[in-house]
């Protein structure tokens, strides 16, 4: 008898230390509701993976959900998968931190609920055979990817039902692959549709029916707890499922006792297809779409597109953001310089989560306070390297570009300055408050904001008029227009001590839509680095470009670092004779703008302020209170520095700083000096 055998596996997991609502929303709306359901069916086998942390938040905050999961392992219905504890992208961490992270979900797994995981569920399918040698050393047999990796590694479709062999080095490892038309249908489509394609997989040597993707979609995505148990399609699915005949739920580990791999298969390194196309720039994801959308007007069947039409790799984010490479490289600096303390490694394994790094239909890099979180784990293993130094400058390249970067720690801060990128200020941390200032992030194009650009795009990705609920993939654009106005790309990244010379055109608007006159070369290009007894020194050789003529021109930056307070000093020397203005720029993360007064009035809207020489920004989130100081008089303009992006939801316009400016006019020569003093909130 021809047979289908469903392995459903669902994948769990929230961000580390995410807010505790949206926690509780999760385990209220979709894990909870989920075991209870499922616990009424003894017969019904599936498989489950949850992140390590989240695992422990379960522990201690939901013990009658957690007692739920132990239940579900005693009636031998659920298979636990393991993974890196902290969900890190396992191919962008070092070897001995995969390993680590590995075994301490299979401890807790084995501890908890008496399974030893053989089984792995790969963090965002991001697929490289590299890492097949550190899965063997922590026993898993199989993993869990796309049939996309299949496809795009010239396989067919209907060749997919089962698994395969992989090796790397003589090492084996068995590796299934996603069913993409069930990862679609269920559980947005009715159930007797998702059976009726169960059904229609159904072979002598029974036929697999991959499907392992987010629990969350299972009561947390848009309409989906209504839809799922509300209206009651999972109960309604598994009794179909178990009155079924052509129709067996199995575990992964089951299937492969009772099935032989169906070939072997050498995979490129790749995720499922939409993460290809995320992680490409904004006007080559735009491209690729076209591209796509040519081809099937052409007639060219689906099949060929997957195989030949493709996107780049994950790790390809850390080219596309400069803000995530940051992130990514710190990580890897604070392994290779590890401290043998428990407080450490764990700061580390949390501070390599893989949320933070990538953005596509979740808010990923774009939302502040995962990038917060990742500083603060950061930050937490910085201060026990640096626990007994009060003032050190360190020189190297952190980032790994091939430019150096400068390092400078006091007892209370430290900051990192890019010579490759305009000798930015890259970080800027408090170190007691475990807070960086300079968790800012650039507003780049992206490719779902053609949608806004362009006035004629009609309605995408509409579902069709049959039973069912829309994916998270469906898009309003009317919806998405309304924020047409937030539509603003930045030429250079967004950090702070950043060097243009303007002229008296310069507004707080152009300013705001980063299109005033830049007449220098000095934002975004190389400076020569050089480290100082107290501090460090920047020097480019660079120009001011008018009317086709570059004209010599030199700026040398100096930074030093004392306890709680940064002294700078900016020299230029031009050969144009020329009036110009110099404009100083900054971009300061903030947790709230709700939270800042600038010069005791609370924060508004843009604004500009004429002739000053200091002014402050108070802090009532760190308790801080950042005071500026300066050798001349300057004007200062600031402004909300907003992104708009795409979410689960819908779409998010989120501050990511308060961006400001000193300016003044010079010609031809100038040096202009300052401090910046971090002081607590009242003195």
């Amino acid at each position: 008898m021809k047979k289908t055998a469903l392995l459903l596996g669902l994948h769990c997991h929230q961000p580390v230390d995410n807010f505790d609502w949206v926690m509780q929303e999760a385990i209220q709306k979709s894990y909870k509701p989920f075991f209870e359901e499922v616990l009424k069916y003894k017969e019904f086998k599936f498989s489950i993976h949850y992140s390590g942390w989240l695992l422990e938040y379960i522990k201690q905050n939901d013990t009658e959900l957690f007692s739920m999961m132990q239940e579900a392992c005693e009636n031998k219905q659920v298979e636990f998968l393991t993974g890196g504890f902290y969900e890190p992208i396992l191919a962008s961490i070092p070897s001995k931190d995969r390993v680590k992270q590995i075994k301490k979900l299979n401890k807790f797994i084995k501890k908890n609920f008496n399974q030893t995981p053989k089984g792995l569920w790969l963090t965002e399918r991001v697929w490289e055979s590299s890492i097949i040698e550190d899965l063997d050393k922590c026993g898993i047999e199989y993993v869990i990817v796309d049939d996309y990796h299949f496809i795009s590694a010239g396989f067919d479709k209907n060749s997919l039902n089962g698994y395969y062999i992989t090796e790397e080095g003589g090492k084996e490892m068995k590796i299934f692959p996603i069913n993409k038309t069930l990862r679609y249908i269920l559980p947005f489509k009715p159930s007797l549709d998702v059976v009726s394609y169960l059904e229609s997989l159904a072979d002598e040597n029974i036929s697999a029916g991959v499907i392992f993707d987010d629990g969350e979609k299972f009561g947390i995505w848009p309409k989906t707890y209504e839809w799922v148990y509300e209206k009651g399609w999972l109960r309604d699915f598994i009794e179909k499922v178990l009155k079924n005949d052509t129709i067996e739920s199995m575990q992964y580990k089951e299937y492969i006792k009772r099935n032989r791999p169906l070939g072997i298969a050498y995979l490129p390194s790749t995720s499922y297809f939409e993460m290809g196309e995320w992680s490409l720039k904004a006007d080559d994801a735009v491209s690729l779409d076209n591209m796509k959308t040519f081809l099937q007007i052409e007639g060219t069947d689906e099949n060929s597109i997957e195989k030949f039409v493709k996107g780049t790799i994950w790790k390809n984010f850390l080219v596309k953001y400069s803000e995530s490479n940051r992130i990514h490289k710190r990580v890897l600096e604070l392994s290779k310089n590890r401290v043998d303390s428990k407080r450490y490694k764990e700061n580390l394994y949390k501070s390599q989560t893989n949320d933070v790094l990538w953005h596509g239909v979740f808010g990923g890099l774009y939302l502040p306070n995962l990038r917060d979180n990742a500083y603060r784990f950061i930050i937490e293993c910085e201060n026990i390297r640096y626990k007994d130094d009060k003032n050190k400058v360190e020189i190297k390249d952190i980032n790994l570009d091939g430019f150096e970067e400068a390092k400078l720690v006091s007892e209370e801060l430290l900051m990192i300055f890019d010579a490759k990128n305009g000798a930015q200020m890259t970080e800027f941390d408090l170190r007691d408050k475990r807070f960086n200032f300079q968790n800012t992030l650039t507003r780049y194009k992206e490719a779902y904001h053609e949608k806004i650009l362009k006035d004629d795009l009609i309605q995408e990705h509409k579902e069709d008029d049959g039973e069912g609920i829309d994916t998270i993939h469906s898009v309003d654009i009317e919806e998405f227009k309304k924020y047409k106005p937030l539509l603003k790309f930045d030429w250079y990244i967004k950090n702070s001590f950043i060097d243009h010379i303007s002229d008296g055109s310069f507004t707080l608007e152009n300013f705001d839509r980063c299109t005033f006159n830049e007449y220098g070369d000095f934002a975004n290009q190389p400076f020569e680095i050089k480290k100082l007894k107290k501090g460090v020194s920047f020097k480019r050789e660079g120009g001011i470009y008018k009317a086709g003529v570059k004209y010599p021109t030199t700026i040398e930056k100096s930074f030093s670092l004392q306890k709680e307070c940064l002294e700078f000093d900016i020299a230029l020397n031009s050969e144009n004779q020329d009036d110009f203005f110099y404009v100083q720029e900054y971009n300061f993360h903030f947790a709230s703008l709700d939270d800042i007064r600038i010069d005791g009035n609370r924060f508004e809207k843009a604004n500009k302020i004429e002739c000053i020489r200091e002014f402050e920004i108070e802090d009532f989130y760190t308790e801080k209170k950042i005071v500026f100081s300066f050798e001349r008089d300057v004007d200062l303009y600031f402004y909300p520095l907003d992104t708009l992006s795409q979410s689960e939801s819908g779409f998010e316009p989120i501050n990511q700083a308060l961006t400001f400016a000193v300016s003044f006019r010079f010609n031809q020569a100038f040096d202009f000096g300052g401090k910046i003093k971090i002081l607590p909130l009242g003195e």
